[in-house]
Order: structure tokens, then sequence, then C-alpha cells
């Protein structure tokens, strides 16, 4: 069956496009058959982080509005050609597709795809509705912040209500130096928080924004980083294989993480 899958967070600038980039990647590379759906119309990106911008001609728009086949809107991957891309309009506003239409896009793709990752924008208006109206599955990108983990918290409730059941969390850009000097959330005190399996830790790393700025996700590096590691990790997870998490912070409880927990229960 295919697994279709919407990346979210409802804060911005978590790292969602990334994660769905790379993601993406890391099936392909394993001989999944993989498309990618870019849901934030109006302001799409991930063709820009998978070097596809080039090369789009046709979007999910043209599609619905039948000017188009779907196949021809699908950009292929040259490098990785078990990954596709259907691409967002760009000139277009979040309002311009309806959650029904959505569906309609990916179950069709769900025929011939083993996975269909949906690339959610940030917020829970339309652009939100649309992406997780199709999803069986969904994946919580969350920065250690606070602002971020509230942010997911509420979108898991949502996407619960929405009777989305299956939900794992991915913590984006840990930085291990500032967990051990008690200045950011560990990984532990953010499980704690949201109470949803964890299925990814990825640590912050400069490289991300190079390879987002070549258009080349970082698991099809030669040289493989903490973070494509992590990236592949989640990958294998997804596929049902047990792999240990990358040991990335302090395991430790200090008062700092007892205060910050008490913070966020009186803030809900």
């Amino acid at each position: 069956m295919t697994r279709i899958i919407v990346i979210s967070s409802g804060k911005g600038g978590v790292g969602k496009t990334t994660c769905t980039a790379n993601l993406g990647m890391a099936l392909a590379k394993i001989g999944r058959q993989v498309a990618l759906v870019d849901a934030d119309f109006g302001l799409r990106n991930l063709d820009l982080l998978l070097g596809l911008e080039n090369r789009i001609v046709y979007t999910a728009v043209e599609v619905l509005a039948r000017e188009c086949r779907l196949e021809q809107a699908l950009v292929k991957d040259k490098r990785q050609p078990n990954l596709v891309l259907l691409p967002a309009a760009q000139n277009r506003t979040k309002d311009a597709v309806t959650p029904d239409q959505m569906k309609l896009l990916v179950n069709a793709l769900a025929q011939k795809y083993q996975y269909v990752i949906i690339d959610s924008p940030a917020g829970i208006e339309m652009g939100f509705k649309n992406a997780i109206a199709p999803a069986k599955e969904a994946l919580i990108v969350t920065t250690p912040e606070i602002a971020s983990v509230r942010d997911a918290d509420r979108v898991v409730g949502l996407l619960e209500a929405q009777g989305v059941k299956r939900i794992h969390l991915i913590i984006n850009r840990i930085k291990p130096a500032m967990v051990r000097a008690n200045d950011m959330m560990s990984v532990q005190d953010v499980q704690e928080l949201l109470a949803i399996p964890l299925i990814g830790v990825i640590p912050d790393d400069e490289r991300v924004i190079v390879s987002t700025n070549r258009g080349e996700p970082l698991v099809l590096a030669e040289t493989p980083s903490l973070a494509a590691t992590a990236f592949d990790n989640i990958a294998r997870r997804l596929e049902g294989e047990t792999i240990e998490f990358l040991e990335l912070d302090s395991p430790n409880d200090s008062i700092f993480s007892r205060l910050r927990r008490l913070l966020w229960t009186k803030i809900i």
C-alpha cells in the first residue's frame, strides 16, 4: 500500500521543506518510488531545494484545470529516477486548490508511487488544510524552541481531529553544545512535551544551507554528514528498520529542563 505522509509543523522556518527533499531522496536511494508534492501554493520552495526549478512546465493547478495530464506536470529527478516532484503554482494563492482537489491529486499519485510525501506550508489555514486532507500519516518537524514546540503541539491536535493517527516527531537543528550548557531544550524535553513517538533527530549543520543554495539534497553528497546520516536513518525507520538514534546531546535532566517543562504546562 502507498504511504501518504504529510510533513508539517505549524511554525515556519523549522525545516519542513528540507526534510521533505532529503527524506524523499533518501527513500528513492533505497529503491522506493517516491512522489513529492509541494502544497505551498504561492510560495513554493521544494523545487529549489531539489534543484528542479528550471524544469517546471506545468503545476498542480494546470492538472486540476485539465490543461495538462498529471504525468506532464511531474518533474523527474535525473539523479534519482525513482523520485518525481509535483510542483505548486507560484502565481496562485492557497485558496486556488481545495482539500477535495488535493485528495484527487494525491490519490492519483498513489496508484503508481510507494510514497507520496506532502510538504505542508506554515500556519494552520487553507494551505495546511489542503496538505493534511489526503494524508494517512504525519511527520511533525520542530526545532528545540518553546514557540516551535507549542505550535507543533497544536498541529498534532489538528491532525488527530482530522483522523491522522500515525504521527511521528522529527527534532531538527539540535545543537549538542547548547543542550549541554542548558541553553537549549534537549531531545528528551521535546519528547516529553509533545508525547508522540520520535523518528529522527537532525543536528544543526551549516552544510544544509550550502546544499539548499545548490539544489543538492544532503543525502546525495559523496561525503556523508551527520545530518545526512540522520535523514537516511529516518527513511530506514519509515521502512520498519530498527535504527539507533545518533548520540547528540546529554541525557541528564537538569533543573533548567524541569523549569522549562513547568513553564510549558502553565502556557498551555
